[in-house]
């Protein structure tokens, strides 16, 4: 069965701005859905990604480590969520419904292509 990950962009601006209440609402919402895909045997995994900036690392000789990414746009990637599907319109499907659509963020739907090692024959 192929295997999708969901990409969850938002302005964490906006979570910063959220009562404590309202935060416990949407971590309620999130969890839960998560929870409806463990509990239908379809989610591989998960995790939020920390507020603030990662590492960027471009090149080779030599290479550029920078704080980042920086982008044009106010959203920037805050978690993810693994599952499997059967196709990408099922992917899509099973996606509707997630919260972040509801708080007014990006959901990118990928397929994860699986590689197989090289031969060692080789």
């Amino acid at each position: 069965m192929p295997q999708y990950i969901i990409l969850l962009y938002d302005d964490p601006k906006k979570f910063a701005e959220f009562s404590p209440q309202e935060m416990q609402e949407a971590f309620k919402k999130y969890y839960g859905w998560g929870q409806k895909m463990r509990a239908q045997g379809r989610l591989t995994g998960s995790n939020k990604l920390t507020d603030g900036a990662g590492r960027v690392l471009r090149g080779q000789s030599p290479m550029r480590v920078i704080d980042g990414p920086f982008t044009e746009g106010k959203e920037v990637l805050g978690g993810y969520y693994m599952f499997n599907a059967d196709s990408y319109e099922h992917a899509i499907d099973l996606t509707r419904d997630h919260p972040q659509l509801e708080y007014g963020g990006t959901v990118e739907v990928r397929e994860i292509q699986v590689l197989t090692p090289p031969s060692q024959n080789a």
